[in-house]
């Protein structure tokens, strides 16, 4: 394995500009329009590597545009007027591969009619099948359906030239590494694969030897701007580990918190608890059917729900924007795993809280944690929170499940008309719109969420009258 390893990020990679890049002009033009003005360094690290046709393996964490990365990459090879699965892109979850699909869908704009299909668990056979017989140039899936669509006969990849493994680790976690080996095998040799991964366990190494040719590895450190994520460690007792969380909450306050837990039993237990503290919380589970977990996502996203409770493997493949703590309920032993957890606040131009509740056989997994980050651990006790504020933490929006959606060709727009229009709500009293086939959610403002059910169910969406509740 050739390493070409970057010098420093911050000296060669940052702000420099899409142009240096050799992409078509419509591409040039789709990156200005969207505002992709300068590279992050994932980007200027990797894709001259990938454009120039090179395998490679690059470690980037979820939010670092690492999707426009192999993105752009994969576009460029694909000859439009070739009406054959041409790029395939593995992912470990739906909801990772459904914001795949819609981030090539934007960037592929520019370009003739480029259909892209998502193929994940979950959904029924029979569409997909049906959609893959009409023909696509790019399909993005989880490893589990991208192998039963092979099996069935379904899915032909014999144009295929490009293969994105993106969150390799999060599959291998899952493991999904015989469907991985199964569906790369299945690929042409004369392709090129290109394997993004924010961690590198050892199956990662073993993927590499075995499906990518030479490749070159770009590897960025986790780059967290000083101060940006404000880390604070917990000692406490076993005993105290649930109502600590609690504690917690009502002293920060935050608006949406992600906390960690090791096991899904641990889950279970701090979900009881919060929820006898009146705090609305949410889990991520493996037992969730997939229609469930849609849901858990869309509310907490849309700030409906205060805090999503989830172990790692529960997490994966989430990018959430505005998430103002993460707690580490349990202290991973993984120093990577906690880089990872806590890296999910302070994005973009915010701060973020991660805390850490620290009982006494956990000291010891700080020091190893404190020597991996180069960080000075900032002890704190329990009994130093303040919790005057004995106000309910409510968050601040509810979720509206309105019966109906893609394949009743509802669009965000008329949602956004009925509710702005019609009902006579002002566009600062609604949140996000979610449209998935069946179903479309929107966040409201809390005080008129019972109002805006009744005026929902008495009006019309797009011309229709539509069945409404709140969740």
């Amino acid at each position: 394995m050739t390493n070409t390893t970057p010098p420093s990020p911050a000296a060669s990679t940052t702000g420099r500009s899409f142009n240096e890049l050799p992409l078509s002009p419509g591409m040039q033009s789709t990156l200005q329009q969207l505002g992709y003005l300068t590279m992050t360094p994932i980007q200027a690290a990797s894709l001259p590597i990938a454009l120039a046709g090179h395998d490679l393996i690059a470690q980037a964490k979820t939010g670092s545009g690492k999707t426009a990365a192999f993105a752009l990459a994969l576009l460029t090879r694909l000859n439009p007027r070739r009406f054959a699965v041409q790029a395939m892109v593995l992912c470990p979850t739906r909801e990772l591969a459904d914001q795949v699909t819609q981030e090539i869908r934007r960037l592929a704009r520019s370009a003739d009619n480029i259909k892209i299909l998502t193929l994940c668990g979950g959904s029924t056979m029979r569409p997909q099948i049906a959609s893959l017989e009409h023909g696509a140039h790019i399909v993005v899936g989880t490893p589990g359906r991208i192998m039963d669509h092979i099996d069935r006969g379904s899915l032909n990849l014999e144009a295929l030239n490009t293969l994105v493994l993106d969150e390799a680790d999060r599959m291998l976690d899952m493991g999904f590494y015989d469907q991985i080996a199964y569906v790369a095998r299945h690929c042409p040799a004369e392709r090129q694969t290109l394997l993004f991964s924010a961690t590198y366990p050892d199956g990662i190494a073993r993927l590499a030897r075995q499906f990518l040719r030479a490749p070159r590895e770009v590897k960025l450190q986790e780059q967290h701007e000083e101060g940006k994520i404000r880390q604070r460690f917990y000692k406490m007792e076993n005993e105290q580990r649930l109502q600590a969380v609690g504690m917690l909450l009502k002293h920060y306050r935050p608006v949406s918190t992600l906390a960690f837990c090791n096991t899904k039993q641990q889950c279970r237990s701090l979900l009881e608890a919060l929820h006898a503290q009146g705090i609305k919380a949410l889990t991520l589970n493996g037992d969730l059917e997939q229609r469930e977990r849609d849901q858990v996502l869309i509310q907490f996203a849309n700030r409906s729900c205060s805090v999503l409770v989830a172990t790692d493997v529960a997490a994966r493949g989430l990018d959430i924007a505005q998430l103002e703590a993460v707690i580490n309920v349990d202290v991973t032993p993984d120093p990577e795993v906690h880089i990872h957890r806590i890296g999910r606040t302070g994005r973009a131009d915010q701060d973020g809280w991660a805390l850490s509740l620290c009982g006494p056989t956990d000291r010891h997994r700080i020091v190893s944690l404190a020597q991996t980050m180069r960080i000075e651990p900032e002890w704190h006790e329990l009994d130093a929170l303040q919790n005057d504020n004995d106000s309910p933490l409510v968050p601040p929006m509810v979720t509206l499940q309105i019966l109906g959606g893609r394949k009743e060709k509802i669009r965000p727009g008329d949602v956004l008309g009925a509710l702005t229009g019609e009902a006579g709500y002002t566009r600062e009293q609604v949140g996000k719109i979610t449209v998935t086939d069946f179903s479309t959610y929107v966040a409201v403002v809390r005080n008129i969420a019972a109002e805006a059910v009744r005026k929902l169910s008495a009006g019309k969406v797009k011309g229709k009258t539509v069945k409404v509740r709140a969740l």
